[in-house]
């Protein structure tokens, strides 16, 4: 065989491999964020129980705060250190866990004293002790986001996967014991369940940490360079702005959505906890399938786009995108037939309005398993490929049409939770199109892949 041949055949054996690693991967941390989504649906039983709407509708209000912050301080760095690492850069995790330790600080310093305002902003007092006690958890999030950034860069799925079951397995037993001990208060039962989540994270951060050491220990024979802190946040800096739209527009949603429901119903607070805390949590499990795709395409879109293999890096992506529809298209149909039947056996506890509700929102949402998880792996791509800037363009104003219909659906047009979730369908609808709009264009332009310029040879 002559030099080109073997070359040849050696490219597809690569092609071939790199395809099984992506599927490889992909499986092991959905299987693993699936497992936990469906314990956290589960822990929704006991809690709806114990709590009631009105007790679901406080957790789900302090929520929206935490997630902003858990995104300023944790949220981009998974896929940023994943990146650097995937490109050589082994040094990065460890320049990291400093400084996002601090920012976590920062960031739980913040959402204590936040907790009075916020309370005051959506008319609710008890949301404040649910702030205080859920505010430590965030610079414990932030030192896991670290570890499972280095993982995941070095194709790694596993701890990921472990570590979010391990999380959510914490926080559902602790969650329960802790509601129903104080279950004659529901706003202290409602705090108690949230400070089980400030347990889950402390617990898990120590356990990746000791994984992380634990890989350390085999260190390479030469030195690793070291990754400026400047150089860490110019990569996860832009994934963080990206992020901190989607908790920022349920924050607003949750004032808005809520205070605009007081004016004609008494129940304002118990609808938004079943469209937020029952019906997104059903919605959100067949995403969570997909964010394994998603973590996966990293890694293996990274090191291309870095060496210039720009059809090799395109191929992946389709590839990546071909796959979420391929597993989120089924599963809004799913949730579409079987909607009563996911709503009595997941929140039973709810009253025969109550449950009525949430059949039809998550009827209405159906569509978000599909746009929602587009629109998580499109993000990914574009990571991968160095243009993280357009997809934050596009969230940030799909995040402002968001809550503006919320408002114009429940002020004008006569509806209430349903008003939110129609809301929420435009929003992920639009970002969906423009971010896959964008790829298809740039991919099929002359000299450019997803926004990426072609290389001279």
């Amino acid at each position: 065989m002559s030099g080109r041949g073997c070359l040849d055949v050696f490219g597809r054996i690569k092609k071939f491999l790199r395809g099984r690693t992506l599927v490889s991967g992909a499986v092991v941390i959905a299987a693993g964020g699936f497992a936990s989504k469906v314990l956290g649906a589960l822990y929704r039983i006991p809690l709806a129980d114990v709590l009631g709407g009105e007790g679901m509708g406080i957790y789900q209000m302090v929520y929206p705060l935490y997630c902003i912050l858990l995104t300023v301080s944790a949220s981009g760095i998974p896929a940023g250190i994943a990146r650097l690492t995937a490109s050589g850069e082994r040094g990065a995790a460890e320049s990291a866990f400093g400084l996002y330790a601090v920012i976590g600080a920062v960031g739980a310093a913040l959402m204590f004293a936040l907790a009075r305002p916020l309370a005051l902003a959506q008319g609710e007092p008890a949301v404040e002790l649910c702030c205080k006690l859920l505010a430590p958890a965030v610079p414990f999030v932030s030192v896991l986001a670290v570890a499972r950034g280095s993982f995941q860069g070095a194709g790694n799925m596993t701890p990921t996967a472990v570590t979010e079951v391990l999380e959510q397995l914490i926080k559902v037993l602790a969650g329960t014991a802790l509601a129903i001990r104080f279950r004659h208060d529901t706003a202290l039962a409602a705090a108690s369940a949230l400070f089980a989540v400030t347990l889950s994270e402390a617990a898990c951060s120590l356990f990746a940490f000791a994984l992380y050491l634990g890989a350390r220990g085999r260190r390479p024979l030469y030195a690793e360079r070291k990754v400026s802190r400047a150089r860490i946040l110019g990569f996860t800096l832009p994934l963080t702005v990206a992020a901190v739209v989607m908790p920022l527009s349920q924050l607003a949603e949750s004032i808005a959505a809520v205070n605009l429901m007081r004016a004609v119903t008494a129940d304002a607070t118990a609808l938004y906890g079943i469209f937020s805390g029952c019906a997104v949590t059903i919605i959100n499990l067949p995403v969570s399938l997909t964010y394994g795709i998603a973590a996966a395409g990293i890694p293996a879109i990274s090191p291309l786009a870095a060496a210039g293999d720009e059809d090799g890096a395109r191929q992946t992506a389709r590839k990546c995108l071909l796959l979420t529809l391929a597993v989120s298209v089924p599963c809004a149909a799913a949730l579409f037939a079987f909607a009563p039947l996911a709503a009595r056996i997941i929140f039973s506890s709810l009253p025969p309005a109550g449950s009525a509700l949430l059949v039809k929102l998550v009827r209405i949402m159906a569509v978000n398993a599909v746009t929602l998880s587009l629109v998580q792996t499109a993000s990914a791509c574009l990571n991968a490929l160095g243009r993280p800037a357009y997809a934050a363009a596009v969230q940030w104003a799909t995040c402002v049409l968001r809550v503006a219909l919320t408002a114009v659906f429940i002020r004008y047009g006569g509806m209430l939770a349903e008003g939110a979730a129609v809301a929420a369908n435009v929003a992920y609808f639009v970002a969906a199109a423009f971010d896959l709009w964008y790829i298809i264009r740039n991919g099929k332009k002359p000299g450019f892949v997803f926004g990426l310029k072609r290389r001279k040879a």
